[in-house]
C-alpha cells in the first residue's frame, strides 16, 4: 500500500501560487515513519480530475488530495470524486451540522433578525458539505467546514492552514497502525572525482547482493550554500531500506568507492574525508 498526493488547482500550474503541500506532506509522513511514493499536479479540469481519481481509486493506495472542495464553479473535486466512484453526491448530515454552526458563528450578534438557514447564500454554503455517497468527514479545526474521506482517499482544502492539520488528523486517526511499522534507514556519502558511469556497476552489484536495499545517486555541480564540503562537484551516493541490510550494504558501498579511487566524505563526519 503506497501513499500518494494529488495537488489540484490552476493557480499552482500557472504560478499564481507556489505549492507548499508537497514538502509538508513528506514531512508529516516522515515524522510517522512513512514515505510518499508518488505525487501528481492537476489543474481545475473536471475530465482530467475524474480520470485521475478513477485510476487512483483502483490502485488501493492511500491518497491525499488538496484543493477544489469549495463551492465555487472552479471547485470540481467533490463532483469528480463522485463521478469516478459512480455514486451520487449527498449532503452529509454531520457536515451540514458543522456548516450551520459556522454560519451561526458568522452571524452578527447585533443583527436584528435571526439566522435564515434557508437563504440562497446559506443554502449555497451547505454545498460544501455535499460529498460522494459513503464518505466520512475530516474535521476542520480552523473554520469547521469539513473535508471528506472515501475509498482510501482523503480530500482537504487547498489552504495550508486548514489542510495540514486535517492531514495530520487522518494519519493519526486512520493510519496510526502504520506509523513506524516498517523500519527504515538511509546512509550516504559524498563521492568526488568519479563519474556516475563508473559508479553504476557498483550500484547494481549492491542491489543484487542486498535484497530490499535501494541505491540512490544524486549528482551535483556544487552547492557552496550547503557548506564547504558541498562546494565541489560531487555525487551524493547512498543506500536505503531495512536498517540491518543498509548497514551492511553501506560498508560494501564505501569499500567499492575506495576501490574505484573515489575521494569520499561522509556528511555525518564532514571533517573526516
Amino acid at each position: 500500500m503506497a501513499v500518494g498526493v494529488i495537488i489540484i488547482g490552476d493557480e499552482i500550474l500557472s504560478g499564481r501560487r507556489a505549492d507548499k503541500h508537497l514538502p509538508k506532506v513528506i514531512e508529516l509522513l516522515k515524522a510517522r515513519g512513512l514515505a510518499l511514493e508518488w505525487a501528481e499536479y492537476i489543474g481545475d479540469d473536471p475530465v482530467r480530475i475524474t480520470a485521475t481519481l478513477q485510476r487512483t481509486f483502483a490502485s488501493g493506495d492511500i491518497v491525499f488530495s488538496t484543493g477544489g472542495i469549495g463551492a465555487t464553479p472552479d471547485d470540481q473535486t467533490r463532483q469528480c470524486a463522485a463521478a469516478a466512484l459512480g455514486v451520487p453526491l449527498e449532503l452529509h448530515p454531520e457536515a451540514a451540522v458543522l456548516i450551520r454552526q459556522r454560519i451561526s458563528e458568522m452571524h452578527p450578534a447585533s443583527a436584528a433578525e435571526p439566522v435564515d438557514f434557508t437563504s440562497i447564500e446559506n443554502l449555497h454554503r451547505l454545498n460544501m458539505g455535499v460529498f460522494p455517497r459513503g464518505a466520512s468527514i475530516i474535521p476542520n479545526g480552523y473554520n469547521k467546514i469539513p473535508g471528506f474521506s472515501v475509498a482510501g482517499h482523503h480530500f482537504v482544502p487547498g489552504f495550508p492552514v486548514m489542510a495540514w492539520p486535517m492531514i495530520e488528523w487522518v494519519l493519526d486517526t486512520h493510519y496510526a497502525h502504520l506509523h513506524h511499522a516498517t523500519p527504515h534507514a538511509e546512509k550516504s556519502l559524498l563521492v568526488f572525482e568519479l563519474p556516475e558511469s563508473t559508479l553504476t556497476p557498483l550500484m547494481e552489484q549492491i542491489e543484487r547482493d542486498f535484497a530490499g536495499v535501494r541505491v540512490f545517486s544524486l549528482p551535483s555541480v556544487g552547492d557552496a550554500q550547503r557548506g564547504e564540503i558541498y562546494a565541489r562537484r560531487h555525487i551524493d551516493l547512498g543506500v536505503k531500506g531495512e536498517p540491518e541490510a543498509v548497514a551492511a550494504a553501506f560498508v560494501k558501498l564505501r569499500e567499492g568507492v575506495h576501490a574505484l579511487g573515489g575521494d569520499i566524505v561522509e556528511p555525518e563526519h564532514p571533517g573526516k574525508p
